[in-house]
């Protein structure tokens, strides 16, 4: 297995293969222990208590407007938590995909699926940077605390935005970050840990727009707290946000 407490330069595969591991590890460990465990548990969330975790940090469904009969993916879908819920919102006329790139993720996910007899929601294995869907195909995509992991963020958006029907909507929530030290930045558990690659709000923010979305809204930041931060300058906090794709034939 890779070293997650490694300093050393780190390619996007890497990266990937080190973030593949740790998810794999800790959905492995919450199996054993039938507890909350992982790098961004969102038991660490006051107002979202679960029993379970669902490596996130927030709640993307909590403002978006999901309606019956529409299509939804989920970037980084993970045990399957939030894909679920959506399966519930669109019905049996709509259809959810799941995206994760971690096996064991993808192994509970269906589990949880077949357990409750969701038969219009399927979790694909892939990553942010290929998302395995069609062109156009999407009226919703959301996200739990993933992009910041993605190594190439400019490229997880504009999948997002290739995916998306014309007028079709995200809702994210994700951690961004000011004055990490570079013994965070350098750190892959701190990587996995959705500290080490959270990059600061203009970015996320411009990597947004440089894909094309408009209508770009924060609905709702909250502190995060980061042990990993202390005697640093450092800090992260949670974002909650939803864009636009234009519609047909606007602008």
């Amino acid at each position: 297995m890779t070293d997650a407490g490694s300093t050393a330069p780190r390619s996007a595969d890497q990266i990937k293969q080190i973030v593949r591991e740790r998810y794999g590890a800790a959905i492995q460990a919450e199996e054993a222990t039938d507890g909350s465990t992982g790098c961004c548990s969102k038991s660490a969330v006051p107002s979202a208590p679960m029993a379970r975790s669902s490596f996130g940090c927030g709640d993307p469904l909590a403002l978006a407007g999901i309606q019956v009969g529409q299509v939804v993916l989920d970037v980084g879908s993970g045990p399957g938590h939030d894909a679920l819920a959506a399966a519930r919102l669109v019905g049996e006329t709509g259809r959810v995909i799941g995206v994760d790139m971690t096996p064991a993720m993808l192994e509970r996910a269906r589990r949880a699926a077949a357990d409750e007899g969701l038969r219009h929601v399927e979790f694909r294995q892939g990553d942010a940077e290929r998302l395995p869907a069609e062109d156009v195909s999407v009226d919703w995509v959301i996200s739990n605390c993933v992009v910041n992991l993605v190594p190439d963020k400019n490229r997880a958006f504009a999948e997002i935005f290739r995916v998306l029907k014309p007028g079709g909507r995200f809702s994210i929530t994700d951690l961004v970050g000011e004055n990490l030290p570079p013994s965070i930045l350098e750190n892959a558990s701190a990587y996995c840990s959705c500290i080490g690659g959270a990059p600061s709000e203009p970015l996320y923010l411009k990597a947004i727009r440089d894909a094309g979305f408009q209508e770009v809204t924060i609905l709702d930041r909250f502190a995060w707290e980061a042990p990993e931060l202390e005697g640093t300058d450092g800090r992260v906090w949670s974002l909650k946000i939803t864009a636009r794709k234009p519609r047909a034939g606007c602008c």
